[in-house]
């Protein structure tokens, strides 16, 4: 009678161990996800803060293009306002197309192109989206991770257990920005 309650106390224990190992493992994936989005949220902060440093570059020389320097800094304010991955992903469409408009005036204003602090912004602003673009591809493969393992078994019982979620994925909606934007000087 002991040997058996001492055996039935070895299961009990080995799967105890068991559930909090794939509870242990879901949570550094569900970590890894928020640290992935978090690198994204640097290099999005890092692009909004230069975002009005080119604007007011290009103002100098474009004085009467208004609705552009209205949509790019719209689009800004949007990417800031983002609530969550989806909201982030729209904003993040609008401002890249705002960003292809503002950089298309530089054709119009050969003095523009000519510009160091506008060359300078221009470089740092397309060093700020290769990191966005790795973050991005971070947290998306990431969170690939962590959604497979909240659908398989028998990580799917301990996930439902304690409310895992499932995250978004950062995905590029429109299927024309999915090409690299092509601005020539």
């Amino acid at each position: 009678m002991f040997i058996g309650f001492l055996g039935l106390a070895g299961i009990v224990a080995v799967l105890g161990a068991w559930l909090v190992g794939i509870y242990n493992r879901l949570v550094k994936l569900k970590v890894r996800c928020q640290d992935g989005w978090a690198s994204i949220d640097v290099q999005l902060k890092r692009r909004y803060d230069l975002i009005p440093n080119l604007v007011e570059t290009v103002k100098g020389y474009a004085k009467h293009e208004r609705e552009t320097f209205e949509a790019v800094i719209s689009a800004r304010q949007a990417g800031i306002a983002a609530g969550n991955v989806q909201e982030q992903a729209q904003a993040e469409n609008l401002i890249s197309g705002a960003l292809r408009q503002l950089f298309a005036l530089s054709e119009a204003y050969p003095d523009l192109k000519a510009n160091q602090n506008f060359t300078q912004l221009q470089e740092e602003l397309s060093s700020t989206e290769n990191k966005i673009a790795f973050a991005r591809q971070h947290y998306n493969d990431t969170a690939r991770q962590y959604n497979t393992r909240l659908e398989s078994f028998p990580d799917n019982i301990v996930a439902g257990m304690f409310a895992f979620a499932r995250r978004d994925f950062f995905e590029i909606e429109l299927a024309e920005q999915r090409q690299a934007p092509q601005v020539k000087f």
